[in-house]
């Protein structure tokens, strides 16, 4: 019984676990009893599946052959139909389309009950002696074929491939063998029935890096993307729209929609199936159902008619033309009618009931306050409810509404362009506020669809990952396991010895964009005398920056591209960004108050934005000689309004004409005043619990050096600094409570220099220990 723990043991040390945040470890590079050999000793186990099965079985098999390979060196056999003779085998199939999976299932070989029936639910089984001459079976069976599809990529997770091996080139481990631990393997059935994402505000970055790669919004950038989505075990999306129509771009993308299982939508704008894009392009008239109904009613039977029966879910309801509210004249009657005639559309193309074909209405921006004012939609409508586009859900159920056929929704935001501002550019989601709302969300019923906007989708690769391994299961990430998913995701990127580390700094720049996302950054946005606020935020993000830079330079050679697009590029990038809006603060602070440093600080503020354009142009030209170029394009420094700028400017800055002679200047920590001997200043009050250091700036005003002397009581202690002063120093004052007279409350710091004084008072309170204990107690 000892030896079989210990060889437990070794198994889950030596488990194969990369990609999918996921704790089921079922593959082990160790032998071990009644285990499938996947691979072993140069030999990997063919894969079979049925020319009656999906077409999108032997697309996905293709790929599970590749993952194989990359991991292993060895590449296994695709068959299609035929067993082998001998030897282990790997079966693929979606139930009642695959005849061998079928006949396992008829002679009980296999128990298919947790999932014959289910939503997008897949098995992974070890059967031993399957067929005459085949001595054992991994058995890979879907409910769906998308769920076909899910166990294939589950496998591949846990065999070392990343979903984000592509998409942010994660490396993959070589592994000289492979085994499947024996008995049932399923992530069980989703939480959530549809969980996608939506490509949004595409320009300039994706949009641009696909017509490069791709010619566009074509079916080679869906066949990516697609892939990805089914590695995440998503199943939804809303494609990109600014200028692209999906069904109209290229024929083939909806084609290969279907054959990858993904369901489509449109956005909340665009409803009935067709991409604004298409009526930009080819509509009559204005957008305006009074006005011109039968030509939207005719546009709109266009958009079901071309749906065939490919998994869609229609979005119905109107919004204004290019994303925009309705006119003031909109009435909810009007509304109502208009769902009425587009559930009628659908009737009339389908043969069928409405109700049987998905659809939503999303409560976005205004159209919540139509739901709000009584409009209804029929029962079997999935209500989209909505964030208020910063990441706070805007409305939920009512605990005691009754149960809707069609359900509810959530539609998130990690990407935004609207007021007050668009952030867009990198990402600034804390995983600890998605999962505060969409548990929230959980809780209230909301689980028919969850949609996140991801933008570009490239640098929200983390928060998108959490937001869709979340909609399957929220049961398995409790509020207090948050930390343990950072540290098992990065640990899937980039091994266990980076686990910890690494998970600290995505936890530490997540939250610190969370504070304040980049575009909304400016030099007044932290405190620049109060508590060193914005001296000490750009503190914590140089910091956490050099301890991306020394791990990026100590990872293998293979992992550095991964970790400079999911780490180090964001880290440096907005502890840069921090960093110049801090310097362009004091550059402004520092002409007003003529101080020498000014011109120094204004230049630093045009290398720091140097720094912020060569950062955009490696990760875009040299980066993977250009694999993600135009993918960091999108402007966000000198925003002046909602919209994005055209390009970053650099801020701008004050210069000086000092004078030739030394002139002094004094400020204190805690306030904005300052005094050249005019005007007596105050320190903040120190008292004997906290024991407080505050500091006081002594500036040089001119050109020459500046020789100062500090006079204080010796019960004032202050540190020691450079003189003459140069530009300026910065001296601390710290209180020697032994030496404190009783009856003492101010104490009196004299600067001298020269002719010229300026008295510094400094507030003192002792607290006696009654006085502490009452201050306890209040507290």
């Amino acid at each position: 019984m000892r030896c079989f723990f210990i060889m437990i043991l070794l198994v889950l040390m030596n488990a194969v676990m990369l990609g999918a945040v996921d704790q089921r470890l079922y593959v082990s590079n160790l032998p071990v009893k009644d285990a499938f050999p996947l691979t072993v000793q140069n030999h990997s186990a063919p894969l079979v599946i049925s020319s009656n099965d999906y077409k999108g079985v032997l697309t996905m098999a293709g790929h599970l052959q590749t993952d194989i390979e990359r991991v292993t060196g060895v590449k296994p056999g695709l068959i299609q139909d035929d067993l082998p003779e001998t030897g282990p085998v790997v079966l693929i199939g979606t139930l009642g389309r695959c005849q061998h999976i079928d006949k396992l299932v008829r002679e009980n070989k296999i128990n298919v009950a947790g999932i014959a029936g289910r939503w997008d639910t897949f098995l992974l089984q070890t059967v031993k002696h399957p067929f005459p001459g085949i001595d054992q079976a991994l058995v890979i069976a879907g409910s769906n074929k998308r769920a076909t599809f899910y166990g294939m990529f589950d496998l591949s997770a846990q065999i070392g491939v990343s979903p984000w091996n592509w998409w942010a080139d994660v490396p993959v481990a070589h592994q000289a063998a492979l085994y499947v631990l024996p008995g049932r393997h399923t992530a069980g059935t989703p939480a959530v029935k549809y969980r996608g994402i939506f490509l949004n505000d595409e320009e300039p970055a994706l949009g641009r890096w696909a017509v490069e790669n791709f010619g566009g919004f074509y079916s080679g950038f869906y066949e990516k993307l697609f892939q990805l989505m089914l590695r995440l075990k998503a199943n939804y999306l809303w494609p990109a729209m600014w200028w692209a129509s999906f069904n109209t771009d290229d024929p083939v993308n909806p084609e290969l929609a279907d054959e990858y299982g993904i369901v489509m939508g449109t956005t909340h704008h665009e409803p009935m199936n067709r991409a604004h894009a298409e009526w930009r392009a080819t509509g009559k008239g204005p957008w305006n159902y009074e006005k011109n109904g039968q030509r939207l009613r005719e546009f709109w039977r266009q958009g079901i008619e071309r749906m065939h029966d490919y998994e869609t879910i229609v979005t119905v309801g109107m919004r204004g033309d290019g994303d925009k509210a309705m006119s003031d004249e909109t009435n909810i009657a009007l509304l109502e009618r208009i769902v009425k005639d587009q559930r009628q559309i659908i009737e009339d193309v389908t043969g069928k009931d409405a109700a049987e074909t998905p659809q939503l209405w999303a409560l976005y921006k205004e159209v919540q306050a139509y739901y709000d004012q009584g409009m209804r939609v029929p029962d079997d409508v999935t209500l989209l409810l909505c964030d208020d586009n910063w990441g706070n859900i805007r409305k939920l159920p009512k605990l005691s509404d009754a149960p809707r056929s069609g359900g509810y929704g959530i539609y998130y935001h990690f990407d935004y362009v609207g007021g007050p501002r668009n952030y867009k550019w990198l990402n600034t989601t804390q995983i600890e506020r998605v999962w505060e709302q969409m548990h929230l969300a959980y809780e209230y019923g909301v689980d028919r669809i969850w949609l996140v906007n991801v933008g570009d989708l490239k640098p929200m690769e983390f928060p998108i990952e959490f937001f869709l391994d979340y909609a399957w299961d929220p049961g398995e990430w409790p509020a207090e396991r948050l930390p343990e998913y950072t540290r098992e995701w990065v640990k899937n990127q980039f091994g266990p010895d980076y686990a910890q580390p690494v998970a600290e700094i995505i936890d530490a720049y997540t939250q610190f964009n969370s504070r304040r996302k980049p575009e909304l950054l400016s030099a007044q946005t932290y405190s620049l005398h109060h508590y060193c606020e914005f001296e000490r935020i750009v503190g914590d993000y140089n910091q956490i920056a050099e301890k991306a830079r020394m791990l990026y330079k100590k990872m293998p050679a293979s992992m550095q591209p991964a970790f400079y697009q999911l780490v180090l590029h964001p880290v440096k990038a907005c502890a840069n960004l921090n960093d110049m809006y801090y310097t362009v603060g004091l550059n402004r602070l520092y002409a007003e108050q003529g101080r020498a440093l000014t011109n120094t600080l204004a230049e630093k503020v045009q290398t720091l934005f140097a720094k912020d354009t060569s950062l955009s142009y490696y990760y875009n030209k040299e980066l993977l000689d250009g694999k993600w170029n135009n993918m960091m394009n999108q402007t966000h420094i000198s925003y002046t309004y909602w919209q994005q700028p055209e390009k970053d400017v650099p801020p701008e800055v004050e210069t000086l004409d000092l004078p030739e002679r030394a002139d002094l200047g004094v400020s204190v920590a805690g306030t904005d005043s300052w005094s050249t001997g005019s005007r007596k200043l105050a320190l903040p009050e120190f008292d004997s619990v906290n024991r407080q250091s505050f500091y006081i700036e002594l500036f040089n005003r001119g050109r020459q050096p500046l020789e100062c002397v500090i006079e204080t009581p010796p019960w004032i202690c202050v540190t020691e600094f450079e003189n003459p002063i140069e530009t300026q120093e910065r001296v601390w004052v710290i209180i020697d409570w032994e030496k404190v007279p009783e009856d003492v409350t101010t104490g009196q710091v004299l600067v001298i220099c020269g002719k010229n004084s300026v008295r510094i008072d400094a507030p003192v309170r002792f607290i006696s220990n009654e006085q502490r204990q009452e201050l306890v107690w209040f507290y």
